[in-house]
C-alpha cells in the first residue's frame, strides 16, 4: 500500500486515487524520481473515506489540506465530498482540490456546485491555450474534453471562493501568455508550474 497522506511545507496532501483521465506527457508519474525519495504514492487500492480520515490525526496543525494524488481525485467525487464534510466539522484549515477539470463531464453533474461550502480553493490544470495543444500535451480520454475544462473553470468561479488555473512551463512563452489571458478573461488566478524531469 502506498501513502494515503503525505506532508510538504506544512500542507497535508491526500492521495485519493491513482486513476486518471489524462496521460500527460509531463506527468510526475512517468519519471523514475516521482515525487522523490520517501514518497511511495502508488496505491494497491483506492482508500475509503474512513481510511483517509484515520490517517489525519490532527488536521488543525496544517496550513492547508489538499485532495490530489497520483491521479485525478474527483474521479472519486463521493469520497472527496465525504472526507471534506467530516473535515469541515473538525477543522477551520482551508481545503483545496487539485484537478484536471474533467469531473462534471465524467459524473454528469455540476461538480463545483457540489463542492460549494466544502472546498475553499480549487486548482485546475489547463496546460494549453486550445483543444489541439491540450490533446497533444495531456492525451485525454476524450478529444473534446478541453471545452468541458473551460466550462468547469467557469462553474468553479461561481461556487468556490478561490479558483486557480495552472499550466506547466513545457509550453512556449506565447502559449503561457495565452493561458494567462484565458484565466484573466474567466476572472480566475493563474499559476505557472515548473516541469521537473
Amino acid at each position: 500500500m502506498g501513502m494515503i497522506t503525505y506532508t510538504i511545507d506544512n500542507k497535508l496532501y491526500i492521495n485519493v486515487t491513482n486513476k486518471c483521465t489524462n496521460s500527460c506527457i509531463f506527468c510526475i508519474r512517468n519519471t523514475e524520481r516521482g515525487l522523490g525519495e520517501g514518497y511511495d504514492l502508488w496505491l494497491d487500492h483506492d482508500p475509503t473515506a474512513e481510511e483517509i480520515l484515520l490517517e489525519i490525526k490532527d488536521p488543525q496543525k496544517y496550513d492547508e489540506i489538499v485532495f490530489c494524488g497520483y491521479g485525478e481525485p474527483l474521479i472519486r467525487l463521493d469520497v472527496v465530498i465525504e472526507v471534506a464534510k467530516k473535515l469541515k466539522e473538525i477543522t477551520s484549515v482551508p481545503l483545496r482540490v487539485n484537478t484536471n477539470g474533467h469531473a462534471s463531464y465524467i459524473h454528469k453533474k455540476n461538480v463545483p456546485q457540489l463542492l460549494s461550502n466544502l472546498i475553499d480553493r480549487i486548482s485546475i490544470s489547463l496546460n494549453a491555450p486550445n483543444k489541439e495543444r491540450y490533446n497533444e500535451i495531456c492525451k485525454p480520454f476524450n478529444e473534446d474534453i478541453y471545452d468541458y475544462v473551460i466550462e468547469f473553470i467557469k462553474d468553479s468561479k461561481k461556487y468556490i471562493k478561490e479558483v486557480w488555473v495552472s499550466c506547466v512551463d513545457i509550453i512556449s512563452k506565447k502559449e503561457i501568455e495565452e493561458c494567462k489571458e484565458i484565466a484573466q478573461k474567466l476572472g480566475v488566478n493563474f499559476k505557472l508550474r515548473t516541469y521537473e524531469e
